[in-house]
């Protein structure tokens, strides 16, 4: 038994596909011209007016949406200078209170000093009168002391008491004032 064989060739009696054969070209050339209008047609009365509104509509909605961007800008860079005119106006504030609170202290501190220098003054004063004081009664007992001390001296050295008055003499010369 013989194999049928596949062949792509058409058999000599047949004809071609039929799109492919010349006496349909004008029907076709007919047809796609029409069809070509009829598209033509309908893109531009239908599908670009539509696209083209969408491409307007979204330009105006940018260009809307980049003013709003431009006024918020605007309004954010008149906000950052007040903050910026109010930080400086804040920090001067800041400044001269410091100043003034710094002044007012040294003042305080000055009026601290003097009266601590006048009370200290005071009790300087106060303790000289004392040791002056103190030191003028002290060498009034140094003449007492120093005559018993002498005559106590010479009662032990030659065994007898001298007189007050020889004591007394003998200091005067010694001690002059």
């Amino acid at each position: 038994m013989a194999e049928p064989t596949a062949h792509s060739e058409a058999p000599a009696g047949e004809v071609s596909f039929p799109p492919f054969q010349s006496r349909h070209f004008p029907s076709q050339l007919l047809w796609l011209t029409l069809s070509f209008i009829l598209l033509y047609v309908l893109m531009s009365r239908v599908a670009l007016p539509r696209i083209g509104s969408i491409l307007a509509e979204r330009s105006r909605r940018i260009a809307d949406d980049l003013k709003a961007a431009q006024g918020f800008k605007e309004q954010s860079d008149a906000a950052s200078t007040a903050y910026e005119k109010a930080l400086a106006d804040a920090r001067v504030r800041a400044q001269a209170i410091a100043n003034a609170t710094r002044e007012r202290q040294a003042a305080e501190a000055g009026e601290v000093q003097k009266r601590l220098e006048a009370e200290l003054h005071q009790r300087l004063a106060s303790a000289e009168q004392s040791i002056a004081t103190t030191r003028t009664a002290a060498m009034a007992n140094v003449r007492t002391i120093a005559a018993d001390t002498a005559a106590a001296i010479v009662q032990r050295l030659i065994g007898r008491a001298p007189a007050e008055q020889e004591v007394a003499a003998a200091l005067a010369e010694i001690i002059k004032p």
